[in-house]
């Protein structure tokens, strides 16, 4: 993990909704440091420079806070992002201090292609680990080159960097390379479980259409039978 990004903060001295929607209008985000069994920090950030920090930093981006003259280390912990316009609203963070452990989720990232006619499910996308804060990997990179059928790739295969502990259980399973299931059988499969299951369709339109069109001919031909 790259050294914290710094950057400004200025405390933040108004609240309530008028005076976050003016905080975002000068490209500004509002933000609180939580943590340590202090009372929260409220403070405001420069939007571009944060967004950039947050996007190279990935889930866990630790950032070094300057506010009023003093550092603070503030790992992000919640991010909240307007649905329509895509911009940060607001963010959460946690002070933490050099050489402290934490935990966090670490992304799983996978790379590569498997055999062919293999399908490559990602069971896990994140794992829980406890890393110093100035050491939480970005994310976990998990190669499938060249994997064969029946290929799983657990937790405890993760190449975890010095002092990372993992705190999810060994045996959860991160990647499952299976066989590709052609639609036919896909198709067979679901048919034989909704027989099992005793569900019934109704006949496709043009076999009602047909069924009823023999219909009138088969009792036309009864009729001229009994004549």
């Amino acid at each position: 993990m790259s050294a914290p990004e710094k950057i400004a903060a200025e405390p933040r001295t108004e609240f309530g909704k008028g005076a976050a929607r003016r905080i975002r209008r000068e490209d500004k985000i509002p933000a609180v440091i939580y943590g340590h069994g202090n009372e929260p920090v409220h403070v405001i950030l420069p939007g571009h420079q944060t967004m950039m920090a947050l996007k190279h930093g990935g889930a866990n981006a630790l950032l070094s806070l300057d506010v009023d003259g003093t550092e603070q280390l503030a790992l992000t912990k919640d991010v909240q992002i307007d649905p329509i316009r895509r911009v940060i609203e607001h963010l959460d963070f946690v002070a933490v201090r050099r050489g402290e452990k934490v935990t966090v989720d670490v992304p799983i990232h996978v790379v590569g292609d498997a055999a062919s006619e293999t399908l490559v499910v990602n069971e896990n996308t994140v794992v829980s680990i406890e890393a110093e804060a100035t050491h939480i990997p970005e994310f976990f990179e998990v190669s499938v080159e060249g994997a064969a059928a029946g290929t799983q790739i657990l937790a405890k295969d993760l190449d975890l960097p010095s002092g990372t502990t993992l705190l999810a259980d060994e045996d959860l399973l991160i990647v499952n390379v299976t066989e590709q299931i052609s639609a036919e059988a896909l198709e067979a499969e679901l048919e034989e479980a909704e027989a099992e299951a005793g569900i019934e369709h109704d006949a496709p339109e043009s076999e009602t259409e047909a069924a009823e069109a023999e219909a009138p001919a088969e009792d036309a031909a009864e009729g001229t039978d009994s004549e």
